[in-house]
């Protein structure tokens, strides 16, 4: 498994304690991605040290693959637990994605291990409506390199079947998260463009910047598709635009909605592909937002 290497246990708490901090970052990112939640993800982090701290590891080869493992099972329970009260309650909110949000001149270094392989909202919505198996088996592998042998015990089925979780799952991403074109400048042009066309009320402003094929997603519910679809529903948040304020949103152009001294109404995310927006999704879930650290942004105009 990928992460910080080790040759098993050899010495007291301190030593135990310093290689998991070397391996905290790499922990975190995997737990990210698992559950969309950065709290959530700190919570199970801090679970595997509660489990190494309790843990005989005196035969314990590979101490980076080993927590790994741990912080996996508890992902995968987590998400099973999460499945079972939706199923049980019609009113159980969505599980939607926590965005991480920074200033628009760019990540700082916990947020870029955070946010490593471009893990943007659009990525994290998809994950989320993966069954909880088939999240873990591409996040393992597809992400962090984790064999199908040392997957396979964690989602107790074999090596070929967890191998058949990931492709389903590499599937639905392809298919509905676009990976962003490369260059963040780039990307802050095109949105730029957008957002000075929806201000103005630029129909057709709007449809040379969008993909044909252009998604918009609210909380995860489809709202629109096509350029001119989406084009109609960026005119009517034409009032709002003068509360935007630009931030990367998981690393890619984002805009956060807030009045004078009032709270965050809404946090959109762009994914721009070939040149054109190919993707918006748009966070307005009262909860999740009432979460967000929006103090980064303060000093942004």
């Amino acid at each position: 498994m990928t992460g910080t290497g080790d040759t098993g246990y050899r010495g007291d708490g301190a030593y135990l304690a310093a290689r998991f901090e070397e391996n905290r970052g790499h922990l975190r990112a995997v737990a990210y991605r698992m559950l969309g939640s950065l709290a959530e993800a700190d919570d199970a982090v801090q679970e595997a040290w509660i489990r190494l701290d309790r843990s005989d590891t005196s035969e314990v080869q590979n101490l980076a693959g080993w927590l790994t493992t741990v912080v996996a099972r508890v992902c995968l329970d987590q998400l099973r637990s999460r499945k079972a009260r939706r199923e049980e309650s019609l009113d159980s909110p969505l599980g939607l994605p926590e965005p991480l949000l920074s200033p628009p001149d760019g990540l700082d270094p916990e947020q870029e291990v955070l946010l490593a392989d471009s893990v943007g909202l659009a990525l994290l919505v998809v994950l989320e409506q993966l069954a909880p198996a088939e999240r873990l088996a591409f996040v393992l592998h597809d992400m962090f390199g984790v064999s199908f042998d040392e997957i396979a015990p964690i989602v107790e089925r074999t090596p070929a079947a967890a191998r058949q979780l990931a492709s389903r799952a590499r599937r639905r991403v392809r298919g509905g998260a676009p990976a962003p074109d490369v260059g963040l400048a780039r990307q802050k042009e095109v949105v730029g463009a957008f957002l000075a066309a929806s201000r103005s009320g630029d129909f057709e402003g709007l449809i040379t910047v969008l993909d044909p094929e252009v998604v918009l997603r609210v909380d995860m519910a489809e709202l629109a598709l096509g350029a001119r679809a989406v084009a109609r529903q960026a005119l009517t948040f034409q009032r709002l635009a003068p509360f935007g304020r630009p931030a990367l949103v998981n690393g890619v152009p984002g805009v956060v909605t807030i009045p004078p001294g009032g709270k965050p109404l809404s946090v959109l995310a762009f994914t721009v592909g070939g040149g054109r927006i190919v993707a918006i999704d748009i966070l307005a879930d009262p909860a999740r937002l009432a979460s967000l650290d929006v103090t980064v942004l303060e000093n942004e105009e």
